[in-house]
């Protein structure tokens, strides 16, 4: 029996490292997106093939009309993309009044356009039923003092998103929207222990999360149990926000 493919954008890493294992825990080949590094994202590919698993880790930058259009002729696209999960992403820490329009534009090329571009790309290999989550944030939501530009971009992922669920609700599809917190990812990784123990503090749940709690809501998001839900942001966070 063929197994349904999962396409997973910056899968090599962090949250997208846990959705990609998880995916392929649950029975999807995954074909998963990288970009600077290939050491990492084949790190997660060998893992889950020692697991009898299968998974393919492929170069992409997602801001790179190019390169997405040759991710839309791989081979795997031929099978049929039965989940794909917009996850890649840049953070680069810049307040609102120091934000120059190239940041912005920087920003929003990977983190928005890159992620629509990917989506529309892939889009004539979807199956009738395919499951799109886009991976957003807290921060989309209520903007940040010191991530202006990254806000913004996933401000417009998450209302193109929910256009989109709109659009393709009638044709069987389904997309939603996870917004993490704090999650124990590389942005994170510079923490001092003080300031670790500050964000467990501001977190009702009194802990930063792990990747894997991001990826068994991807997991929902894309199997059975969430078939009626549909242009749904999901927070997922620990309490730190509470829309």
């Amino acid at each position: 029996m063929t197994r349904p493919v999962a396409l997973v954008t910056g899968g090599g890493r962090g949250i997208g490292a846990a959705v990609s294992d998880r995916l392929a825990a649950d029975g999807y080949d995954v074909l998963l997106t990288y970009n600077t590094s290939s050491k990492p994202a084949e790190m997660v590919v060998d893992a889950i093939r020692e697991r009898g698993d299968d998974a393919l880790a492929v170069k992409v930058d997602c801001s790179d009309r190019g390169e997405v259009g040759l991710l839309a002729h791989h081979p795997w696209m031929a099978r049929g993309i039965d989940v794909v999960v917009l996850n890649h992403g840049v953070y680069r820490r810049v307040a609102g009044e120091r934000m120059t329009m190239e940041d912005l534009a920087a920003t929003m090329a990977t983190n928005f356009e890159g992620a629509v571009a990917v989506w529309k790309a892939v889009q004539p290999h979807l199956t009738d039923h395919a499951r799109t989550v886009v991976i957003g944030s807290q921060l989309g939501v209520r903007g940040s003092p010191h991530g202006a530009d990254y806000s913004a971009s996933k401000g417009a992922l998450h209302a193109w998103a929910r256009s989109l669920a709109q659009a393709v609700g009638p044709e069987g599809k389904r997309v939603n929207i996870l917004a993490p917190g704090y999650v124990d990812t590389d942005i994170l990784a510079g923490d001092s222990p003080a300031k670790r123990a500050q964000r467990n503090d501001e977190v009702p749940l009194q802990r930063v999360g792990a990747p894997e709690d991001i990826a068994s809501t991807v997991s929902f998001l894309v199997g059975p149990d969430s078939s009626y839900i549909t242009g749904a942001i999901l927070h997922v966070n620990g309490g730190l926000y509470l829309p």
